[in-house]
């Protein structure tokens, strides 16, 4: 690959708001029941009135769908039930006449079992590919090479009777995992890549960023016991828990391969990465991957997907953060298309709209760049799929203690009258959604929370636009105050702001104390936030409220 010169980089990125769509649940805009790239064009304005930086698009690359487009069968090409290369050259040209940059989700790491790579792999053990994956021949008693599981349940390795071998496959069997250690595989990677930021696009989310190398040597992760259910990475009920990965993914030399995806990314002015970490130490992860300014532009981990959400935890989780990647970029998430949604894991059954707002204006105050989902907005809850109409190959195997990940899937809620909530043309005409519209989310649609000036919807534009303003929340360090049970504390400092952040994460009142060394100014208005108030040094807080103070 031929070396350029470093292009500018205007970092829109840090501090930058990323919207996450998944493209097949987002809108349907021919009536087949599955969302795609023209129904996400007809609906950028929307977007952009929000006041994000950028979306991120779920996989909408050929493939047979058996993981819902997580399985590439083709990297340079649209699948044709999202649409084609020109209706994504329309939405890349909409979106940035919108201002908004555009990001699209490469999964490196496998493929599916129909990519041409793989089907000529799995031929012979002689041919031209036959080490693009990762095979194995078995033990003398015939089982795996090793004990590594599958995500999805079972063992990592899957007989093939063409080679008489197993190959490995973190996902489901129908995606084999690629052999980084093959740099053809590397360099056949990197030039689909290329082949995207020559198209338009402004960066990449890097899914399972972490799983791209394995031990060469095979070696058996050693045991750790039944887990006691906190890790919101993996299911409780899921064997995989019951390991340290030490040895099928995480391992050093990732990263070589992500200094070659950074020199590529630089190439191009203005582009970005944001990598996906699922770790048994994500946040050393994070860090390790955004150290140095040559791996990754930013990253997350799953620390925050999980049901804890009180102060006491929130600062523990950025402390441990800010301790061992100050100079690190964090991409901070509460949801994704993999966890249930936050208005459900935090605010239960019948979440409390101050607590969303409260979890949103936290977030968006964190030193880093915040990712929302499609709905979040909203304060839409987990929908409830009944198993007859399940269809995540996750939640069908682990049911039903684990229900999978179809409940955050559902159809973007348009317009509440409507049958399928807006999410097709002509719900009268059209095929009904790949997965039900939610009853739960019909009195959250847009058209319900577009006019009422106290809806989440607009509280959540107020809040985004508000915080363009506001240069200590954009780009400025962070200093976490004394760890309190009820009131995450923290100060934002620039050259030109200082913005003490109080965040009452309980059902109850607060107060809380000022500490000397902040010498207030006023408090920072039009936020969005209410119910919270200083007299002096002392703050009173409502149950889920929070404050933004300008220091002097």
């Amino acid at each position: 690959m031929q070396k350029l010169d470093k292009a500018p980089n205007d970092n829109w990125w840090r501090g930058g708001v990323i919207y996450q769509i998944y493209p097949r649940s987002f809108a349907d805009s021919n009536g087949d029941g599955i969302g795609d790239l023209a129904g996400i064009t007809a609906h950028l304005d929307y977007v952009a009135k929000l006041g994000v930086d950028g979306i991120w698009l779920s996989p909408f690359f050929k493939s047979p769908m058996k993981d819902f487009g997580y399985d590439v069968s083709d990297y340079c090409d649209v699948d044709p039930m999202f649409g084609s290369l020109a209706d994504f050259k329309t939405l890349v040209e909409r979106a940035h006449a919108l201002g908004l940059k555009v990001m699209i989700d490469q999964v490196l790491s496998h493929t599916s079992d129909q990519h041409p790579w793989f089907v000529e792999s799995r031929a012979s053990a002689d041919n031209p590919k036959a080490d693009w994956y990762i095979w194995s021949d078995c033990k003398n008693d015939g089982t795996p090479p090793n004990n590594w599981l599958s995500i999805f349940g079972n063992s990592a390795w899957q007989w093939d009777t063409r080679r008489c071998q197993y190959y490995m496959h973190n996902f489901l069997t129908s995606q084999p995992d690629l052999n980084f250690h093959n740099p053809q595989v590397q360099e056949a990677l990197l030039q689909t890549v290329k082949f995207w930021l020559d198209f338009g696009v402004d960066g990449y989310r890097l899914d399972t960023v972490n799983f791209y190398f394995h031990d060469q040597k095979l070696r058996s992760n050693p045991g750790r016991g039944r887990p006691s259910g906190e890790d919101p990475a993996v299911s409780p009920v899921n064997p995989y828990a019951w390991q340290w990965h030490k040895f099928d993914k995480s391992q050093p030399e990732n990263l070589e391969f992500l200094r070659k995806l950074r020199a590529l990314l630089d190439q191009y002015p203005n582009t970005t990465m944001v990598g996906e970490v699922g770790d048994d130490d994500g946040l050393a992860r994070v860090a390790e991957y955004t150290s140095g300014g040559d791996k990754l532009h930013m990253a997350y981990c799953f620390e925050l997907f999980g049901t804890r959400y009180g102060a006491d935890f929130i600062h523990s989780v950025v402390n441990r953060f800010e301790e061992i990647a100050p100079e690190g970029w964090p991409c901070w998430a509460l949801t994704n298309h993999d966890i249930p949604r936050v208005a459900s894991r935090w605010g239960g059954e019948h979440s409390n709209p101050a607590l969303l707002r409260l979890a949103a204006a936290m977030q968006m105050s964190l030193r880093g760049s915040p990712c929302l989902y499609q709905g979040d907005e909203l304060g839409l809850p987990e929908a409830v799929i009944a198993y007859e109409v399940l269809q995540d190959p996750y939640g069908i195997a682990m049911w039903p203690e684990f229900k999978g990940r179809d409940g955050c899937r559902t159809p973007m809620p348009w317009e509440t009258k409507a049958s399928d909530l807006g999410f097709s043309p002509d719900p009268a005409t059209a095929q009904a959604p790949w997965l039900p519209a939610s009853e739960s989310h019909r009195l959250l649609a847009i058209d319900a929370q577009d006019a009422p000036e106290d809806s989440l919807l607009n509280f959540y534009c107020k809040l985004l636009h508000w915080r363009k303003e506001q240069p200590a929340l954009l780009h400025g360090e962070m200093s976490l105050l004394a760890p309190d049970a009820q009131v995450l504390a923290f100060v934002r400092s620039s050259p030109t702001q200082r913005v003490l952040c109080l965040f009452n994460f309980s059902d109850k009142v607060a107060t809380w104390t000022i500490p000397a060394e902040c010498a207030v100014s006023s408090a920072l208005a039009d936020s969005g936030l209410k119910g919270a108030h200083f007299e002096g040094t002392r703050v009173n807080f409502e149950p889920w409220a929070g404050l933004f103070i300008l220091l002097a």
